[in-house]
Formats: structure tokens, C-alpha cells, sequence
């Protein structure tokens, strides 16, 4: 069945529930029927019965054969060996019962059919055995069943051919509700194969107004489309922006291999050369880490870290790493450990670029401020860098932080713009945000989180806000 197509097992199921159905509505309807025209001949019996056992005397004879014969049924008295001693009525000579037929009788008559309704007997009977005592003969009546076995085959080929009409009734209406059902369903495959041949900017066929299972699908497949071709756009754009980032450094090489090797130089010449190179270099270097890092920040588990400590630490190793801006780089905290959802990995490295942008595209000095919204329980904890450089303009600060964006004055100096959608990504990977702010202009990046107000500062400013964990859970 599983190879068979959808339509056709649908169909198979209709039919088979639709038999299942008629088969049990019609053997019901034949048990009433047959139960009916079983309690007819049982009344005839009985009455039949009533009036010839009183006519049997102790030798098994009947008194009057013509009272019993008024009767219209066939009747017989038998020996305990099943020889019959008397008969009348339409009964033939030989028994119509077996001596273990007799066995089986005791206080209560016994009543059983004689024939089968198919095939067709020669001749059928319902009979009623009754013991005679105290003589130990057996009374058998019993009435012909031809027009009872007529009726119920006519009413079993009656069912049968008004069930197979019904099945075919029901294949017809399921083939056809099956292929209604399954006609959009095959609209959307036809569409998706044009899609996967290449084609652009195509959706699915949803019909308007309706609201059922089918039409649900076509809408999410149609924004599943619609997120891989945001997806597919965004790619294109990073490739060709990382494409033109990498062929700057990579055609400086080039040109000052070239360039080197155009005559023979000193030896001081070729470490200026390799001096100019290892800068080109060093550049590739930083942009390839940073393509890598953002491939790489999905894989990020989650976890819990004191924000304070950690950011004491970031500011700790950049005041050694740069003696000569150590005055320059202030940090305000308040006092206990305060909690933050984030990989303390990931924290590092959001805070070192925004301290490291602060001090490359603004001005110090670079203040660092860490608190908690609200002070207790679950809530926010905040990271604030703040400069005094002349910030990012406002038409700016919207695309902040997609990649290779930089503002014109920024493309002279080192970096490859990749920085803040690093720590976008980050901070969006561990459920938090990360505001930009300058002269009363705020951009929200990743997560908008409103229960956290805005700090309105001249100065130029990038708060990561991560959510705090309970203490208690």
C-alpha cells in the first residue's frame, strides 16, 4: 500500500471503512429479519406441539391422526433408538431427527433446522423435539422452511447488491473529494519544482478566504520561501561584500610582490618589503577571524556568568595590552556579583570589540559602566562603553552593525567592519540586545527588551543588555 499513490489509498481506505460499515449495518438488518421468521415458525411449532401431545398414547401412537394432521405440520413420535413409531402431516418416513438429537432433550423442548439455506435444500424443516413422559417417547414437530429460507436469500441478495452499488457510490465520491483535496497540494509541487529549477520571486497558489489545512500549509511554505530568499539575499550580499573586502588586501600583495620583484634589492630594502607585507597580511588575518567567527557563533552554548567580574578582567588585560591608554579607560561597577545569561566567552569578546571601537572610531577617554535593572531579582544586567568622539550619525546607526558597514571616515583607519555584527550576533544568540545611542538618537539590535530604559548621554554609547537569572531558581 505504501507504494501505491496517495489519492489510491485514500480512495482504498473510504472503501474499506464504507464495507467494514455496510458489512456490519447489513448482517444486523439479516439477524432481525431471520430472527423474525425464526419466532413465526416457533409459535407454529408450539401451538402445533400444544395440540398433538395430548393425542399421543402410551404405545407412541396418536389417537387422531386427522386433529393432528389439522395441525399443518409434520409430526412423528420416536423411540428412545429414534425408530419411529408413529407419523402424520407432511413428515416423511424416516426420522427427521437422530437418536443424538435425542439425547440432547431434556425438560425443555429442543428446537433446530434441518436443511441448509445454502445451498438449497430439497427439504428444509424447523423442528421442535418434545419428551413424551412418562411413555420415553419423543414427539417431533415440524414445519416446512421454504418461505422463510426464500426471504432471507432474497434479502441477502437484496444487501449485497445495494452494498456493492453503495461501494461504488463511495469509490466515485472519494476519488473525487480525493482529488479535490490533493489539487492544491499538487499546484504547490508543480510551483516548488519551479522554484528548484531556479525560478525567483514565485509563491505558492493560496486561494483567498479560505482557512483549512491545506491553505495553512501554502502560507507557512510561502514564508518559509520568503525567509530563504531574505536568507539566500543576505548570503549573496555577504559573499559579494567579503569578496571585495578580501581582493583589496589580496591585490596589495600582489601589487608589492611584484613591485619587489622587479629588481634586485638590499637586504634592508627586502625587511621594508616584508615589514609592508606583514601588515597586508596581518589584515587578511583579522578579516578571515572574523568571517569565522561569525560562521561559528550559532555553536555557542549558553551559561551563566558574574558580569562584573568578567568585564573587570577585559578591562584588566586591555590596560596591559596598552600601557599608554590605561588613564584612559575607567570602569564604574557597583558593588556584588551581578549575574548574566551569556557564554562568558562570548561576553568577553562583544566587549572587547566595543571597547576596542570606541577607542579606534572615537575618543577617550572610554568609560565602562555595569548594572542591574532593576537592582534585585530577575531582570537585566547592563554593559555600558561610552567615548567622547563625535559618534555615529543618525543615518548611520540603523545599519550599524551589518557587515562591512562603515562610516566614510572609518574606511582609512584599520578593520573590516565586522565588529559590532559580531557582537550583534552574540548578544542575540544568548537572548539579549545591544543599543547604540548618541545625541538622543537610540538603535535597538537582536532582542528588544522595552523594560529596560534608555540612558539619554551626549555621549556616544553601546549597551549590552543580557537577561539576568534568577537567583533563586
Amino acid at each position: 500500500m505504501s507504494r501505491l499513490p496517495l489519492r489510491v489509498r485514500l480512495v482504498a481506505g473510504f472503501i474499506l471503512a464504507m464495507l467494514v460499515l455496510l458489512t456490519a449495518a447489513g448482517a444486523f438488518v439479516y439477524w432481525r429479519v431471520e430472527y423474525a421468521l425464526d419466532r413465526g415458525l416457533d409459535t407454529e411449532l408450539d401451538q402445533a406441539t400444544a395440540v398433538i401431545t395430548p393425542l399421543v398414547d402410551p404405545s407412541g401412537h396418536v389417537t387422531s391422526p386427522e386433529a393432528a394432521d389439522a395441525t399443518g405440520a409434520g409430526w412423528q413420535v420416536l423411540d428412545q433408538s429414534g425408530q419411529v413409531l408413529d407419523s402424520g402431516g407432511t413428515a416423511p418416513e424416516a426420522p427427521l431427527v437422530t437418536a443424538a438429537d435425542l439425547d440432547q432433550v431434556s425438560t425443555e423442548p429442543l428446537t433446530k433446522d434441518i436443511g441448509k439455506l445454502l445451498p438449497i435444500a430439497a427439504k428444509p424443516y424447523r423442528v421442535q423435539v418434545t419428551s413424551l413422559q412418562p411413555s420415553d417417547h419423543y414427539l417431533v414437530v415440524g414445519v416446512r422452511r421454504d418461505h422463510r429460507d426464500e426471504a432471507l436469500r432474497e434479502l441477502l441478495l437484496q444487501l449485497t447488491l445495494a452494498g456493492l452499488g453503495a461501494l461504488a457510490v463511495a469509490a466515485v465520491v472519494g476519488d473525487v473529494l480525493a482529488r479535490a483535496a490533493l489539487r492544491p497540494v499538487e499546484r504547490y509541487r508543480r510551483r516548488a519544482a519551479e522554484i528548484a529549477e531556479g525560478a525567483n520571486g514565485l509563491r505558492l497558489d493560496v486561494p483567498e478566504g479560505r482557512d483549512d489545512e491545506v491553505t495553512r500549509l501554502g502560507h507557512t511554505l510561502n514564508d518559509m520561501l520568503a525567509a530563504l530568499e531574505r536568507a539566500l539575499e543576505r548570503e549573496r550580499r555577504f559573499v559579494n561584500e567579503a569578496s571585495h573586502e578580501l581582493r583589496t588586501p589580496l591585490t596589495l600583495l600582489k601589487s608589492r610582490i611584484q613591485l619587489a620583484q622587479r629588481r634586485r634589492r638590499t637586504v634592508e630594502e627586502h625587511e621594508v618589503v616584508l615589514e609592508e607585507l606583514a601588515v597586508d597580511v596581518t589584515r587578511l588575518t583579522d578579516l578571515a577571524e572574523h568571517l569565522l567567527a561569525l560562521g561559528a557563533v550559532e555553536g555557542i552554548p549558553a551559561g551563566v556568568v558574574d558580569v562584573s567580574e568578567l568585564i573587570a578582567v577585559v578591562i584588566e588585560r586591555h590596560r596591559l595590552a596598552h600601557p599608554e591608554l590605561a588613564d584612559q579607560l575607567t570602569l564604574e561597577a557597583g558593588a556584588g556579583p551581578i549575574p548574566g545569561a551569556i557564554d562568558p566567552q562570548a561576553l568577553e569578546r562583544t566587549v572587547s570589540n566595543l571597547i576596542d571601537n570606541a577607542f579606534a572610531h572615537g575618543a577617550p577617554p572610554v568609560r565602562v559602566r555595569v548594572r542591574s535593572v532593576p537592582d534585585e531579582g530577575p531582570g537585566w544586567a547592563v554593559v555600558e562603553v561610552a567615548d567622547a568622539g563625535l559618534g555615529i550619525p543618525s543615518d548611520l546607526m540603523d545599519r550599524a552593525t551589518e557587515r562591512f558597514v562603515r562610516a566614510d571616515v572609518a574606511r582609512a583607519r584599520p578593520g573590516a567592519g565586522l565588529g559590532l555584527s559580531i557582537s550583534v550576533a552574540l548578544i542575540q544568540n544568548a537572548g539579549g540586545e545591544l543599543r547604540l545611542c548618541y545625541a538622543g538618537h537610540h538603535t535597538s539590535h537582536g532582542h528588544r527588551l522595552p523594560d529596560v530604559p534608555c540612558q539619554h548621554s551626549p555621549a556616544m554609547t553601546a549597551a549590552v543588555i543580557l537577561p539576568r537569572p534568577d537567583p533563586l531558581s
